[in-house]
């Protein structure tokens, strides 16, 4: 295939080294003369393993040439990557300036005339809505009605590494192509088709918002390990011997079991070592506002919960509440977020039925019995049987944790899923 790409920074010149290695014609489009005859002239603009070797054979096999400006390129184009740059504007959105300009260039030189679509692929690191919102209206201002079918819309993000942007390439962590529909494209596949990584072909949002999903989780690790490394500096423990313990298991520290978005945490150990882990932070001095900011979090998601369970439905209305502890198939009730609901909807005025058949009021004990009582007092008359849950109409189901397993789901026409939001 014939390949354009727009940016030649870090990200557009190791793609443009890259797909060239892969045995695709690339021409590469920069504001910057000087960084266009470096380029040319066999000299590579960043300082990155790999890619002055990739440059010379690419210049060598004819397969690589960079311009400034887009004339005539575009005629025979299969597909077109944007890279250009989205910095950060002074409160904090991203800089849209040139994404727009590239975008609005592409459209002037791809014509009116073409015989098959340009596939159109964003790789600039920008917010969900934007393809739909921003470049989309700008093409099909310029293109006319022959928009639909002069561009193939993509957003596909980058996972490169500076120092490792070549390995990266080639080896990538996961490959996401967002379409209008959702659905494969043959050009794209074309592109990746020697790339071996688990590929995701999803909506134009879910995939522009993964690269914020991503960095943004990459900042949260490495805070959260510097608030630790502070608490153990300040306590005289050795950080390196705490993370070489935590990072051994991969069965609950390491895993994808609590990244699932769904329910707030809750239970008898999760908020009582949050609070104490505040507390040990601020006795001693490592001012630790990342957890000091966790219970906060939690509570402003049980309330989010809350309005997601109610959306709709008048207070009145019958709902049935599956899974009250915090855990399925436990009664252990205290600080479970689902309490938290129950209260709430009770509250609000909603008629509330909860089926958790791992509950018999009659048998809870110690702490577990004080704390269900002192925040539902009624809660033996709220329980109800599978026979019941089963045998009456609703006008919702929220189902609160995996004890829905238990019931005939397939029957309720109302139901909401806060064990695992979709």
């Amino acid at each position: 295939m014939k390949v354009a790409i727009f940016g030649l920074g870090y990200v557009g010149f190791t793609a443009m080294c890259c797909i060239a290695k892969e045995g695709h014609e690339v021409i590469g489009f920069d504001i910057s003369e000087k960084k266009v005859n470096q380029i040319n002239r066999g000299v590579s603009p960043i300082t990155e393993p790999g890619v002055d070797e990739l440059l010379k054979e690419g210049l060598k096999a004819g397969s690589i040439s960079a311009h400034t400006e887009i004339k005539h390129h575009l005629e025979d184009c299969d597909i077109a990557i944007v890279c250009v740059g989205t910095p950060s504007a002074p409160d904090g959105a991203h800089n849209m300036t040139y994404i727009a300009e590239v975008t609005r260039q592409i459209a002037a030189a791809i014509g009116k005339n073409r015989t098959s679509p340009l596939t159109v692929v964003y790789r600039s690191t920008i917010r969900p809505g934007t393809v739909e919102g921003l470049i989309a209206p700008i093409l099909a201002s310029e293109l006319g009605s022959a928009f639909e079918r002069s561009v193939e819309l993509v957003y596909n993000p980058e996972f490169l590494r500076e120092s490792s942007a070549v390995q990266d390439y080639f080896d990538p962590p996961k490959i996401v192509i967002g379409t209008v529909d959702g659905k494969p494209s043959a050009r794209m596949d074309l592109l990746n088709k020697n790339l071996k990584a688990p590929t995701f072909y999803v909506h134009l949002g879910e995939s522009e918002i993964t690269k914020f999903v991503d960095n943004t989780w990459h900042a949260l690790k490495v805070a959260y390990a510097n608030e630790v490394g502070r608490i153990c500096m300040q306590l005289g423990l050795s950080a390196k011997k705490v993370h070489e313990i935590f990072v051994s298991d991969t069965k609950l520290n390491i895993s994808p079991y609590y990244m699932r978005p769904g329910g707030a945490f809750g239970g008898s150990c999760l908020p009582k070592d949050v609070r104490a882990m505040q507390f040990i932070a601020a006795d001693c001095g490592a001012h630790t506002h990342l957890v000091d900011s966790l219970l906060r979090s939690n509570e402003a998601h049980k309330y989010r919960l809350f309005e997601h369970s109610t959306r709709g439905l008048k207070p009145g209305a019958a709902i049935l509440l599956v899974g009250l502890a915090f855990k399925a198939h436990t009664d252990d009730l205290r600080e479970s977020p689902n309490i938290d609901l129950a209260r709430g909807l009770l509250r609000e005025g909603y008629k509330l039925s909860v089926f958790d058949p791992a509950i018999d009021a009659n048998k809870l004990v110690g702490a577990n019995l004080g704390y269900a009582y002192t925040q539902i007092p009624t809660l033996a008359q709220l329980l109800v049987s599978k026979e019941v849950a089963e045998g009456t109409a609703y006008d919702r189901v929220i189902i609160a944790n995996d004890t829905y397993r238990k019931l005939d789901i397939g029957k309720y026409d109302d139901i909401i899923n806060l064990n695992a939001l979709s």
